[in-house]
């Protein structure tokens, strides 16, 4: 009788730190790990007035946040992996929760550049999201998951601005980073419930830093999985850097009609996003990101032959970037799948290696791209530009789906 009684708690344990997260959960930590990025760009004049700094400085809001959260998915996808992910984010969310506070009661500019580069550390969530599912889903599910997970990630950025500046205009711009920790808070709340994590599964956590990254880097299909998403990503941020060059004289500068072309993208986006939840998990990941990396190509160069046509440049242009939305939205969720299941035990390491990966490789091919643009390009020419990286992730793509066809992935 009292073996029973004992046995049954041990058992409730076991199964609660077994149940996963709901889905839902996990797309609000993506989501939430990505709206600081922007939504406080509407009020950086304020931010500068109130503070009587140089829009320059309070511009570091943007670049020490981007340079922090790559090495908050670099740290702390290794983190996790030693420690267990609950801990992670527990301690992720609460940093962020702390800092976004401290923003909101800054009375300087550098107190307040201190905290906003602080609360970078919401960065880590992503990773963690994608590795948990990772670990719960099993077999394709994974991918078709990560592309819901995706959509997340995408409107976030994309609703972001406007409920910033919507905030800033009704009660200040401080009473966004009061809002951001409100969120923080009950993102927090979520994990305490929902994320668990067993005994076993920490005892199985021990791996040494530096080894662990020499251990993904030597892997062929770990280097061609990056590549692919650094490409993709560079092909992304050299349609963000260029088509406001080029496409500014033909719309009349306006900014209106700009960013409404411009956010045919990020829609594109979550299109493919949508799709890879739908269908990706009844497919190889290899043919995913060739299928992927041949739309964009294609919409490219269809974009190129409609308007040597004579069909009206900007429509063909914005016409065939669709394709590079669409085309990331489908590959990246497949791409982190792969690289997922290059070293299960590695999971964490993986993930946050591989972003940092993307978008740094991605700002290098856009600077490289702005030295060849200059400050003359036409829309033909952006449309050569882009073609470089996208053909390269394709190839990359390719590669990968041969490798995974002679030694299929274990996803």
């Amino acid at each position: 009788m009292t073996g029973e009684t004992e046995s049954e708690p041990s058992a409730a344990r076991s199964n609660e730190a077994a149940t996963p997260p709901r889905l839902g959960t996990l797309i609000l930590l993506t989501a939430l790990s990505v709206l600081p990025v922007n939504m406080i760009l509407p009020s950086l004049p304020e931010i500068a007035s109130a503070f009587e700094a140089d829009a320059a400085l309070v511009n570091l809001t943007v670049a020490a946040y981007a340079a922090l959260t790559a090495l908050a998915e670099i740290v702390g996808g290794a983190l996790s992996d030693r420690y267990g992910r609950r801990p992670v984010v527990l301690a992720a969310l609460s940093a962020f929760v702390l800092a976004s506070l401290g923003c909101a009661m800054a009375n300087d500019i550098y107190i307040f550049l201190l905290f906003r580069t602080l609360q970078a550390s919401i960065a880590t969530c992503f990773s963690i999201a994608l590795v948990i599912i990772k670990e719960t889903s099993g077999g394709h599910k994974a991918a078709s998951n990560f592309g819901y997970l995706a959509m997340g990630w995408a409107i976030a950025p994309m609703i972001g601005p406007t409920i910033g500046g919507s905030v800033e205009e009704l009660f200040g711009w401080r009473a966004n980073f009061v809002l951001l920790a409100a969120f923080g808070i009950a993102a927090l709340a979520l994990a305490i419930s929902e994320i668990k994590e067993s005994t076993a599964d920490l005892s199985r956590r021990r791996p040494a830093y530096f080894s662990s990254y020499r251990q993904l880097l030597s892997s062929q299909r770990f280097r061609l999985y990056a590549l692919c998403m650094a490409c993709s990503m560079g092909t992304l941020y050299v349609f963000l850097g260029g088509a406001p060059l080029v496409a500014g004289e033909a719309l009349g500068r306006s900014s209106a009609r700009l960013g409404l072309c411009m956010g045919m993208v990020p829609a594109g986006f979550i299109l493919g996003s949508y799709l890879a939840g739908r269908y990706a998990s009844r497919m190889r990941i290899g043919t995913v990101l060739v299928a992927g990396r041949f739309l964009t190509c294609a919409g490219l160069l269809a974009g190129g032959a409609l308007s040597a046509v004579g069909v009206t440049p900007v429509v063909a242009f914005f016409g065939a970037c669709i394709f590079i939305g669409i085309g990331n939205g489908l590959i990246m969720p497949a791409a982190n799948a792969g690289v997922l299941s290059v070293r299960p035990d590695l999971a964490g390491t993986a993930a946050g290696l591989v972003a940092a990966m993307s978008v740094g490789g991605g700002a290098v091919i856009a600077a490289i791209a702005g030295l060849v643009l200059g400050g003359s390009a036409s829309f033909n020419v952006l449309l050569g530009v882009l073609l470089v990286p996208a053909s390269l992730a394709l190839a990359a793509a390719i590669c990968a789906a041969a490798l995974d066809r002679r030694v299929p992935a274990a996803i």
